[in-house]
């Protein structure tokens, strides 16, 4: 089994899940007492948070290529980074590092495959739905259609995240405020919805659409844990 390195801590909230999941994803795999073998790095979000909303974006390549680094000085096999917003910086980091870093969106783009869907909602942190670092790589290398919500859902999408879901806090009111974004999305045609934030599925489940989710968090660590487990 090979060591999985995770960089976390962005938000704290999903990174738990992300290390449940791997746990139990193995443990199906093995059987019996198995769990992961694995070490976590886990940022400030605080920090991470403001290098986000001031464009600071070289900073935060240097604060994640230092998480990377560490995690490759621990004996990490591969990284997983346990977010979406942050995968903005993933070639910048994976030219600062000796081992691979598994893709979220690669990751998310095969299981939109395996169920024969072509074009997929996509939702996320106003960084994630808005610029090209993330839809760019479903459309350009995995051949998707990417819709994303219309600027008032964007805005309401960003807004629960960061004021919400990064607390640990899940209100009903945006609950039923997501479902309508979605059936915003359904209406044009998407087949199946991406949950393209580590936090949303803390929020959004299968029973709140009439179509497939890709949970990012879920399919990102399963597919960590499938590389784990290869030869």
């Amino acid at each position: 089994m090979k060591t999985i390195g995770l960089i976390g801590g962005m938000s704290w909230e999903s990174s738990i899940e992300y290390y449940r999941i791997i746990n139990k994803a193995t443990q199906q795999q093995l059987g019996g007492l198995h769990s992961a073998r694995s070490v976590m790095y886990s940022v400030d979000f605080a920090e991470v948070e403001a290098l986000q909303h001031q464009e600071r974006w070289a900073e935060a390549t240097a604060l994640m290529v230092d998480a990377a680094q560490r995690l490759e000085k621990a004996e990490a096999d591969f990284v997983v980074l346990c977010t979406n917003t942050m995968h903005k910086l993933a070639d910048d980091m994976q030219a600062h590092m000796q081992i691979p870093l598994l893709h979220i969106a690669d990751a998310i783009a095969q299981s939109i495959q395996n169920q024969g869907i072509q074009t997929v909602g996509l939702l996320g942190t106003r960084f994630t739905m808005e610029q090209d670092f993330y839809r760019g790589r479903l459309v350009n290398k995995h051949g998707l259609n990417i819709l994303i919500p219309n600027e008032s859902d964007r805005q309401d999408i960003h807004r629960i995240i960061y004021n919400e879901l990064c607390l640990g806090q899940i209100k009903p009111e945006s609950r039923q405020r997501y479902r309508e974004i979605i059936n915003h999305l359904v209406d044009q045609g998407a087949a199946g919805i991406i949950l393209g934030c580590t936090e949303i599925e803390l929020l959004i489940h299968p029973q709140d659409t009439t179509v497939p989710l890709f949970p990012s968090t879920r399919i990102h660590a399963e597919a960590a844990v499938e590389k784990a487990l290869q030869p």
